[in-house]
């Protein structure tokens, strides 16, 4: 597993062109190897202004390799204080060159997931960039309102989808672990997108399912509320998700807006798109 970038209780940033717009963010990761897994296959990219949890897939060869490709190809193209998304797909398509490389002539291949979310300018607005493949997650906690703004890759969420079962039943489904869209297995990267405005007090959850196997959103919520600093509220999560059993690794990334000046839009974008499936 690979980690990149730290905590930072405040960290500036100025919008170009907009003096009157100034954020301040509040971010920490927390990884735990789970108390079942022998190897964390978990990695992470925490720095201003792209955050990321990559989650190599369990029962696959080199998964540890193939998370770390893509944070590492993500890191590489922090270069200023916003991002253009299109510069984060580009980046998911040099990493899964780099695991086709990695996964040799394994029968099974590699591959892994990964979910973030990157600053970026919807004109001069702020906005976060929240992507997605496969079954790692970003929440959103906005004044109380908790909610998952990621979609599932996997076949459960297909059911769950077309009402064949419910969420509560989707969460003991012996079909949980397939998912349907992965960076790897020489597949072209299709991460779904969100736009979401960068408001003052918006907070951000990004996980690997590790997390989300022991922890059903009420429980997520209970968190998410306490008032903690980014942290604390990680490392609750991380703890709470071992107490319950711990069967994954586990990787939890908040990332607070804790202050923003100036006034711009508050239009939110849910699109989906893309194919495929891997278990």
């Amino acid at each position: 597993m690979t980690q990149i970038g730290r905590s930072n209780p405040g960290y500036s940033i100025t919008v170009p062109r907009r003096p009157d717009v100034e954020i301040t963010l509040s971010w920490s990761a927390v990884t735990d190897v789970g108390r079942k897994r022998a190897v964390n296959e978990d990695s992470f990219v925490a720095q201003s202004p792209l955050f990321a949890v990559a989650d190599g897939m369990g029962g696959h060869s080199a998964g540890d390799l193939a998370s770390t490709a893509v944070v590492t190809r993500l890191a590489e193209v922090i270069e200023a204080d916003f991002i253009d998304p299109d510069v984060v797909e580009h980046a998911l398509g040099v990493a899964a060159q780099d695991i086709d490389r990695v996964s040799g002539q394994s029968a099974l291949g590699t591959g892994t997931t990964v979910t973030g979310a990157a600053l970026t300018l919807v004109g001069s607005d702020p906005y976060w960039a929240v992507f997605n493949i496969g079954d790692s997650r970003v929440y959103q906690l906005r004044g109380r309102t908790f909610e998952q703004v990621t979609v599932d890759h996997s076949v459960v969420q297909e059911l769950v989808d077309s009402g064949a079962i419910t969420k509560e039943q989707a969460e003991h489904h012996p079909d949980s672990n397939v998912i349907t869209r992965a960076i790897g297995f020489n597949d072209v990267p299709a991460p779904d997108l969100w736009m979401i405005p960068v408001t003052e007090g918006l907070r951000l959850m990004i996980c690997s399912d590790g997390l989300t196997k022991e922890l059903n959103d009420d429980d997520l919520r209970r968190h998410m509320v306490a008032g903690k600093p980014s942290k604390q509220t990680a490392r609750d999560l991380v703890d709470a998700a071992l107490i319950r059993g711990g069967r994954d690794n586990v990787t939890v990334l908040i990332v607070d807006v804790v202050s923003t000046t100036g006034d711009f839009d508050l239009d939110q974008t849910v699109p989906r798109r893309g194919t495929g499936r891997h278990s």
